[in-house]
């Protein structure tokens, strides 16, 4: 089943075109890669989705659902999640505490249910509490509930952003970088955890850095170089292509360094 659909999509700045007639599917439960040098429009891409910019051109599919013009704020309501939105976390909370935000910002509580002490807000509460419990131990990081979401490690930071996102029940997640500035533990850990969110049926689509962690994890592969479609498919096609090799390598260098 897809879950979302780019038909077309292009992006100007003036006289700059930073997306041009982009076309790409992403299927349900499905971790599908966006890659490409710096510049190339990648994090266009990502903001054209969320609603952040508008198209010059093109359409934005949901489920077969034409959302081209969504509003921003009505796109976690269809089950579209992004990281870097949710892992702007509340610092001085815990990691728990912050899941559980993230389950009152996709169920509407409003503070004054909050405050409210009856014996259904506690129970409601106490229900919350646990399914953000259980956020944090399918990211393997429930040991860290009680630890102030500043301090976590790189790596559990990157998790508890996991966690936040699939407190909103999504049926996709847009990861931006999900292993930038992470050792090769810290990446291989976070990797796995794409994995599983990804076989509870929950599809990625991921913008990454780390060509290793990419080819590794990703179903599918789109390459974009200055807006434009260059190569797609599985890992080792989209490796070896010499359009990729280029943008990333230049022509003298050959696809064992990707």
């Amino acid at each position: 089943m897809t879950i979302l659909e780019l038909r077309g999509l292009s992006k100007h700045f003036g006289r700059n075109l930073a997306v041009n007639d982009l076309d790409l599917v992403v299927e349900e439960g499905q971790i599908r890669g966006l890659i490409g040098p710096n510049g190339s429009g990648k994090t266009t891409v990502f903001n054209l989705i969320c609603g952040f910019l508008r198209p010059t051109r093109g359409k934005i599919f949901w489920q077969g659902r034409d959302i081209t013009n969504m509003p921003t704020y009505k796109m976690s309501s269809l089950g579209l999640a992004r990281t870097f939105q949710l892992t702007a976390m509340f610092t001085e909370m815990t990691a728990l505490q912050n899941v559980v935000m993230s389950c009152h910002l996709h169920t509407g509580t409003n503070l004054w249910q909050q405050f409210r002490r009856d014996k259904k807000t506690r129970r409601k509460e106490k229900a919350i509490e646990q399914r953000a419990m259980d956020m944090l131990e399918r990211m393997g990081i429930e040991e860290m509930a009680n630890e102030r979401a500043g301090d976590l490690p790189h790596g559990h930071a990157a998790a508890l952003g996991i966690a936040n996102a699939l407190a909103t029940e999504p049926k996709i997640i847009l990861l931006d970088e999900p292993v930038g500035g992470m050792n090769p533990t810290e990446t291989a850990e976070t990797m796995e955890r794409i994995r599983l969110v990804r076989d509870q049926g929950i599809a990625i689509l991921l913008v990454e850095h780390d060509m290793n962690a990419v080819m590794s994890t990703c179903d599918v592969i789109t390459c974009i170089n200055f807006g434009n479609k260059i190569a797609e498919g599985n890992p080792q096609k989209v490796s070896g292509h010499p359009e990729v090799i280029k943008a990333y390598l230049g022509e003298e260098l050959d696809s064992c360094s990707l």
